[in-house]
């Protein structure tokens, strides 16, 4: 399949918020569009590219950030971090995730990142089979725990 993929621009904003409101439905467009003018404009710590096909349609999103902080399962920092990814269903299996995993790690070792983590749900089988095919390794799970300290 002939694509391309680029940073994401102000200009791209309606099929980045399509994208996101498809890969995270329970949220809000409103909040998506907060979000991404913060990505955009933290493009040193925070990253978004989208990957179109010949005629410009918008086949799939990836979002990243550089982390200093701890991320389980890597030993250094920063640390290049793959907080979302979606491709649309009839763009799947044609190597749109590849192509933007790609150029994700690319703009993660410009900014000297060694690792490349990611995460998914424990219960999402689907994230972690493309994760797998992507070549990530999975290196532990974890449960999350809160307790109000106001009780």
């Amino acid at each position: 399949m002939d694509m391309q993929v680029r940073h994401c621009e102000a200009s791209d904003l309606a099929d980045w918020i399509d994208l996101r409101l498809q890969l995270w439905p329970g949220d809000h467009a409103e909040e998506f569009f907060v979000e991404a003018r913060d990505i955009l404009e933290q493009s040193q710590r925070f990253g978004a590219w989208l990957a179109r096909d010949e005629q410009g349609r918008a086949l799939g999103l990836a979002e990243a950030s550089v982390r200093s902080d701890y991320v389980n399962g890597t030993q250094g920092s920063p640390v290049l971090f793959l907080e979302g990814i979606h491709v649309r269903e009839d763009s799947r299996r044609q190597g749109v995730a590849r192509a933007l995993v790609s150029a994700v790690q690319s703009w993660g070792i410009a900014r000297g990142c060694a690792d490349f983590a990611s995460d998914a749900a424990l219960d999402n089988s689907v994230s972690h089979a493309l994760h797998r095919a992507l070549g990530f390794v999975e290196t532990e799970r974890v449960v999350y725990f809160r307790k109000s300290i106001h009780d």
